[in-house]
């Protein structure tokens, strides 16, 4: 019976304390501001309003991302430690946007293809200790809502 009690009040704090890690991770979660609005990966995926999700096949792909080799290059870029007033776009009053990358898309999700090259949607650049460029795509797929099959004659 002792130990069904501690069994009892051992799982709630072990829950607690997984919710409680995902939610404040150490360090700041990858984050943008377009057109005015915030937009974050999530740090806790069932809460994000939008989903993406990456393929290694670029049949499978609705959209594509390259990754320039340089910032002028790119559609998109990432440096830290500039002095930018978009430095801190998740620090507002503002509640981001969540997006997450999903392991199990829907149909209605965008699927991207992250290569350094051929055909592309977007190029990003990214030279970051908190940014990934999967994690550049996604924020910027995710923003600009991009779903589209990609024609054959692009790939």
């Amino acid at each position: 019976m002792l130990r069904f009690k501690i069994l009892a009040s051992v799982v709630p704090l072990a829950v607690a304390a997984v919710f409680a890690r995902a939610e404040f991770l150490p360090g700041p979660r990858p984050c943008i501001e377009v057109g005015g609005a915030a937009m974050q990966i999530a740090s806790i995926p069932w809460l994000a309003q939008s989903h993406v999700s990456f393929t290694d096949d670029p049949g499978l792909a609705t959209v594509r991302v390259q990754i320039a080799d340089s910032a002028e290059a790119a559609d998109f870029t990432v440096i830290d430690d500039i002095d930018d007033t978009e430095a801190g776009a998740c620090e507002g009053n503002a509640v981001p946007q969540l997006i997450t990358v999903s392991r199990n898309p829907s149909a209605s999700d965008p699927v991207i293809f992250l290569s350094h090259d051929g055909p592309s949607d977007y190029r990003v650049f990214v030279q970051s200790r908190t940014f990934s460029a999967r994690d550049a795509a996604a924020l910027i797929v995710g923003a600009r809502g991009s779903h589209r099959r990609l024609q054959a004659a692009s790939l």
